[in-house]
């Protein structure tokens, strides 16, 4: 059965942050209408489903990428820095380099000045030394 929905989704979209957003504004739209009773209500929550299963098994995958590109820009005003996996302030360079360093290094965030550092993985528990301002935190790599 795992084996033919991953022949089903060979070449296909697949889910993303838009999705994910998505699919959360439904759950929420629905859990609304359980209180508020808008008629009609249900419909959007819905439609909101459809469009995240069509985004996931869409084959045009160049324009569901732009698509998620242009959602995760818009909402980059609202992440900080160093939070989750998108930062909206770097290029597309930066962010795939950074994705490639990820194979050997981790990347921390500095709890007194908000700093990234970088450290080599597999080094166990270690002890941190923020470059910028001279805080020591300990991490495990």
């Amino acid at each position: 059965m795992r084996n033919r929905f991953q022949d089903f989704m060979y070449g296909r979209y697949g889910n993303d942050q838009l999705n994910q957003f998505l699919s959360v504004a439904a759950l929420v739209v629905l859990i609304v209408n359980l209180f508020v009773k808008v008629p009609f209500l249900w419909l959007g929550a819905l439609a909101l489903l459809i469009w995240t299963y069509f985004r996931m098994c869409s084959r045009n995958t160049s324009k569901r990428y732009a698509e998620n590109e242009r959602f995760l820009s818009l909402i980059s005003r609202f992440r900080r820095e160093g939070y989750g996996g998108y930062s909206g302030g770097r290029s597309a360079a930066e962010r795939r380099a950074q994705r490639e360093q990820r194979k050997y290094y981790r990347f921390f965030v500095c709890p007194h000045c908000s700093q990234k550092v970088r450290v080599p993985k597999g080094k166990g528990k270690i002890e941190i030394t923020c470059p910028k301002c001279r805080t020591s935190f300990i991490r495990k790599t």
